[in-house]
């Protein structure tokens, strides 16, 4: 594989997977450089069986759209977030552990680096979706006749 893999995993697992509002809140991380998205780790307390209830401080990328998208709150909550994406990216991509390839980019590569290539996936992906919702809106819609049967 690749280095370019974990934009693939990007692009054909995960991002189809998360909502708009889920993107446009990592968009803000990213540009601002938000010191609650981290790498290395899923959650801020870690997603513990003990810790499970606690309010989540920080996450990774998937768990930033869960918490600061989605309205997640808890590190229980955020982690079955983050495990369901992996799991349907994975699933989406045909091939286990799939997700690892976006992942292990995440975490490994220098934060200025992943900052600005997320972001310009984000905002691509964002960018993407405003087309076609102004497709969708701008669409001749099917003139409809009726027939009334005479009584």
């Amino acid at each position: 594989m690749s280095n370019e893999t974990w934009r693939q995993v990007w692009r054909e697992g995960f991002m189809p997977l998360l909502s708009t509002a889920a993107l446009e809140a990592l968009r803000t991380a990213l540009q601002e450089d938000d010191p609650r998205l981290q790498q290395g780790v899923t959650t801020t307390p870690p997603p513990l069986l003990s810790l499970q209830d606690w309010p989540v401080e920080a996450a990774c990328a998937l768990g930033y759209c869960g918490w600061q998208g989605e309205g997640l709150e808890t590190v229980g909550q955020v982690e079955e977030y983050f495990a369901r994406l992996c799991y349907e990216a994975d699933l989406r991509l045909g091939e286990p552990t799939a997700c690892r390839w976006f992942l292990n980019w995440f975490d490994d590569t220098p934060r200025e680096v992943v900052r600005r290539e997320l972001l310009a996936e984000v905002e691509k992906a964002l960018a993407e979706r405003r087309q076609a919702t102004a497709a969708t809106l701008t669409m001749p819609q099917p003139a409809f006749t009726t027939t009334l049967a005479a009584a």
